[in-house]
Parts: C-alpha cells; sequence; structure tokens
C-alpha cells in the first residue's frame, strides 16, 4: 500500500471513532502561521505537499487538497492523484466542496489549528462544525516529532530599537484607550517583537513558540515550556514578564472571567475564545495589538536594515559573478549552497531567511519551487535560471529575487520582452509616490500595467512586509489584488516583486526590498502627507 494511502486510511479510521463525516487538516499549526516545526507539519504528513499555504479535508469516500496560484505545480507533483483531488483555493473554494459532498454528517475541527474568521465560510455554506478534542491526525500520525527544545534568547536593544518597557506600555496605552483589559498574543512574531527575544522552533525565522496574555497595565504572562527560557533570558525579561506552562493556559483564561479581551479572529485559533466565552470573558474581535507597530520600523530597525542589504548584496554580487560560468557545471542545489556560503562570510548571519527558490529552465515557473535531491537538476546553458533567497542577521532580514541568463548566447526576444514588462513594474512601485493611508491593493496594478498591455499577468502578490531579523513574510499590509484592512504606513519595509511565468519553459520575478518614507521632494505639486518608498 502506497503510505499516503495507508496514512489516510488511518485518519478516516480515527475520524469514525468520533462518528465524523470528515476532517479538515489545515497547514498552520497552533500560531496559525506560515512558520511551522516539524511537529505541525499535518498536511505534509498527510497529502505529501509541502507547500506553506495549503488545507486538505477528508472524508469517508473522498478527499481533496488546495492550494493558491503560487503551488499549482508544486502540488500536482507531490500529491497522489489517485487519493486526492487538487483544487484551487480561489477557482474552487473549499467550503463549497464540500457541502456538495459531505452529505448530512458533521464535519470535524481542530480548535487550535483554525481562527474563528477562518471556519465562517464553512459555517455560511451550511456546512455542519464540530470541535473535537483529539485531531485524527495527531492520532494516526505515531511518530510525531517532539516540540521544539532550543532556548528563546535576548534580542538586543542595539538591533531592537526600543526595548520590551516600552513596547508593552505601547500596546497596554492601545488597550487602555480600547477600554479592554488585556489581548491574547499567539503570533510567535509578535511575541518576539513585544519582548525582544529571539528563537530557533521554527526553520529560517527565529522563533520562540509561545502564547501571551498582554495586560493593560503593562504586564505580560507568557505561557512558554520553562525550560526554553534560561536564567540569562528570564532576566532579560524582567519582573512584569510572568512565566508559566502551556498547561496553564485553561487557568489564566478562566481568570479573566467578566473582563474585556481582545482576540484576533483571523489570526488566533478559535479555541482561546471560545475558552473566554466559556470563563465569562467578553471577547472583543479586534486585530494583534503588536502587529502594526512592528510593521512601522523605527530608526535603528531601518539603519539595521539598510546595513544588513549591504551586507547582503556583496554576497549577491559575488554570487552573480560565479553564476556567469555555472552553466554545465553546477546544479539548483550547488547554486543555492554557494549563495548561502558567500552570505555566511558577512557580519551578523545568521542563517537563510527561507529556503532559496532556486529554480532553472521550467522551475523557474515553479513561483514557490523547492528544490530537492529528486528535482535537482543541473544550470544549462541558454536558458533562465531564477534565484529568489535571502539573509537573516541580527540586524536585519533580506530578501531578493535575480532573473539570469546563462548564456553564451543571446536570449531569445520573448523572453527580452517579458523581463522588460517585469522590470517596468518593479520600476514603477519603486518610484511610487501616494498618499497616505492608501491600501496596498491600490498601488499593485501598477506593476502589473506592462504585462497587462501584452494580455499578460501573474498569480500572486506583488508585495509582502518583512520583518527586523523576523518574519520574511510580515503582515499587517500587501501590495496585492486582495484589499487588506491595514494601509501603508511610514517605517514599513515592504518587497516589491512582479514576475511573469511560462509553465513548463521558465519563469521571471524581479525583487528588492523598499522602505516607505515620508516624500521630500516630489516633482510636481502634491497633497499634504504623501508616502513614498525608498
Amino acid at each position: 500500500m502506497h503510505i499516503s494511502a495507508d496514512r489516510l486510511a488511518h485518519v478516516r479510521a480515527a475520524m469514525a471513532a468520533q462518528g465524523l463525516a470528515g476532517f479538515l487538516v489545515p497547514r498552520s499549526d497552533e500560531h496559525l502561521g506560515e512558520y511551522v516545526p516539524p511537529r505541525g507539519e499535518r498536511l505534509a504528513w498527510l497529502t505529501g505537499f509541502t507547500g506553506s499555504a495549503g488545507l486538505a479535508v477528508v472524508l469517508a469516500d473522498a478527499a481533496a487538497v488546495w492550494s493558491d496560484g503560487r503551488y499549482v505545480l508544486q502540488l500536482a507533483a507531490q500529491t497522489d492523484g489517485a487519493l486526492w483531488e487538487r483544487l484551487h483555493l480561489t477557482d474552487s473554494p473549499p467550503p463549497a466542496w464540500i457541502a456538495t459532498h459531505i452529505g448530512a454528517g458533521e464535519l470535524g475541527y481542530d480548535p487550535w489549528l483554525h481562527s474563528e474568521e477562518g471556519l465562517k465560510p464553512f459555517r455560511d455554506a451550511g456546512v455542519a462544525l464540530r470541535a473535537v478534542a483529539r485531531n485524527p491526525v495527531d492520532v494516526a500520525w505515531t511518530d510525531r516529532p517532539a516540540p521544539p527544545a532550543d532556548p528563546a534568547v535576548p534580542h538586543a536593544l542595539v538591533y531592537a530599537g526600543a526595548s520590551s518597557a516600552e513596547k508593552r506600555e505601547q500596546i497596554a496605552e492601545n488597550l487602555r484607550a480600547a477600554r479592554q483589559d488585556a489581548a491574547i498574543i499567539s503570533d510567535p512574531a509578535s511575541i518576539a517583537w513585544l519582548l525582544n527575544i529571539r528563537g530557533s522552533d521554527v526553520e529560517s525565522t527565529p522563533f520562540a513558540l509561545g502564547f501571551c496574555i498582554a495586560r493593560a497595565d503593562g504586564n505580560v504572562d507568557l505561557f512558554m515550556d520553562p525550560r526554553k527560557l534560561p536564567g540569562e533570558t528570564r532576566a532579560w525579561l524582567g519582573n512584569n514578564v510572568a512565566i508559566a506552562e502551556r498547561a496553564a493556559l485553561p487557568a489564566a483564561l478562566a481568570a479573566l472571567s467578566g473582563q474585556r479581551v481582545r482576540v484576533d479572529p483571523a489570526g488566533t485559533a478559535a479555541w482561546f475564545a471560545d475558552r473566554l466565552r466559556e470563563a465569562g470573558a467578553v471577547v472583543v474581535a479586534g486585530a494583534d495589538p503588536c502587529l502594526l507597530p512592528k510593521a512601522c520600523k523605527n530608526q535603528v530597525e531601518q539603519k539595521g536594515a539598510r546595513a544588513a542589504h549591504a551586507r547582503d548584496a556583496v554576497a549577491l554580487t559575488r554570487f552573480l559573478h560565479w553564476v556567469r560560468g555555472a552553466a554545465g557545471h553546477e546544479t539548483e542545489i550547488s547554486a543555492a549552497t554557494r549563495l548561502q556560503a558567500f552570505r555566511a562570510q558577512g557580519e551578523l548571519f545568521r542563517g537563510d531567511s527561507f529556503a532559496a527558490i532556486s529554480g532553472a529552465g521550467e522551475h523557474g515557473a515553479i513561483m514557490h519551487y523547492r528544490v530537492t535531491e529528486e528535482t535537482n537538476r543541473p544550470l544549462r546553458a541558454n536558458e533562465i535560471y531564477l534565484i529568489d533567497s535571502g539573509g537573516q542577521y541580527l540586524d536585519g532580514t533580506t530578501d531578493v529575487t535575480r532573473t539570469v541568463w546563462t548564456g553564451p548566447g543571446a536570449p531569445p526576444d520573448e523572453a527580452r520582452d517579458r523581463f522588460t514588462r517585469v522590470l517596468k513594474g518593479h520600476i514603477a512601485i519603486a518610484v511610487a509616490i501616494f498618499p497616505e493611508n492608501v491600501a496596498g491593493v491600490r498601488l499593485d496594478a501598477f506593476a502589473r500595467a506592462a504585462l497587462w498591455q501584452a494580455g499578460l499577468d501573474y498569480d500572486h502578490g506583488t508585495g509582502h512586509g518583512v520583518g527586523s531579523y523576523l518574519s520574511v513574510h510580515e503582515g499587517p499590509v500587501s501590495i496585492s489584488p486582495h484589499l487588506r484592512p491595514a494601509t501603508i504606513a511610514q517605517g514599513m519595509i515592504l518587497s516589491n516583486e512582479p514576475g511573469y511565468y511560462l509553465p513548463g519553459a521558465y519563469g521571471i520575478r524581479i525583487e528588492n526590498l523598499v522602505l516607505v518614507r515620508r516624500a521630500t521632494r516630489p516633482k510636481y505639486p502634491r497633497p499634504r502627507g504623501c508616502r513614498r518608498f525608498a
């Protein structure tokens, strides 16, 4: 029996034991983010799909797995079509598919792995949902890895630019202004920013996984395995940060009875709101209070980002010189390894900010391609090679993409045209001047205009936020066709990465990071308070 078929059978048996007609398996773990430790890779374990965005549903006699446009080709390559129907999240929304396949039974979900907002479309579609006490995947996954155990460490003020006490008071003022007593913080990036700590619990991103209750008096309760908090870190956190095991969370939530507690309905597991309501607390829907101040980098963080990018540029320049002679001698893996080695020679380097997308020829058309020993292929002469990569430095996070023609011959006219159109879009974003309170959706078309003129487009966003020695993908703002409630603000660092992809042939993407700053020397009269990228 195929290993995936065997695992699917065991999950179905665990579902049947709980009287479920189906079960939802998301990509996310308890923190509902993109970054998942090996213990949380339930979707990959069950389906074989390793992309960073996806969802599966298991029914008694059918199963389907979804992802977005970045992973269409990867989804088809990594999953067994005899077991899984492979679908696009936008073109074939999961709630509609489930509603037509599940019949009258209940669809189970793990309340630790879904937000209230994420569950709403299923309820709106008429699907009967039931929260389960034991995840069927966890029942079937008998050799599931242990929780990460590496220590959380201080993030020095010379890099953070503001103390944890200052940040906690900023959040407390926000809560007091909203007449709220506390907020649930479940995003590891928010916890890392708020407490000025970093860790190594997930690949490529310096997270220490845990949960927080931030209070309106400036105190914080941190729920994290105490073994992950050595004496130096406890002293760094100070007396206003109480430390407890994750097992203490239910009692801590019960103690909030009668209080007004903010819970992010999109970014926090539904389990929290369920427990708070049971305890008699007033759940107030609201965004994680750390998201916006974390995204607006202070002057120290901006200076650090520039310094990190200067060192990163040296490594990338050395790599681009090296890669000119790589065709016929190197592979996708060896090229990515060489770039990492160049970066490692720079000061303050702590590792890649994500697994490099090193795609030659047709692999470059897979937007989030991740080379493996099975897919690794050589860089050949006269083809397009795409390398999307970044570094984690103590003073900043980088993310950059370059598209290279390997030569020695000249690239075809079509490839030149596509590259030029992508470059025009990239420049349009880089020089954009715009009013305050503009959402990224209003800038996205600037990057696509030259492609649209030729009837072309790309199926991913144009830009995302980038953290400060944190997540390479950071909210709450994006530049994309999808409206986000937060608007672009001064101090944000965003990616600028339009592209073009011809499946089976090549991919083109050009990416730099841009800093949002006040426009000081406009070339024409502008409304008061305009912003620009730098």
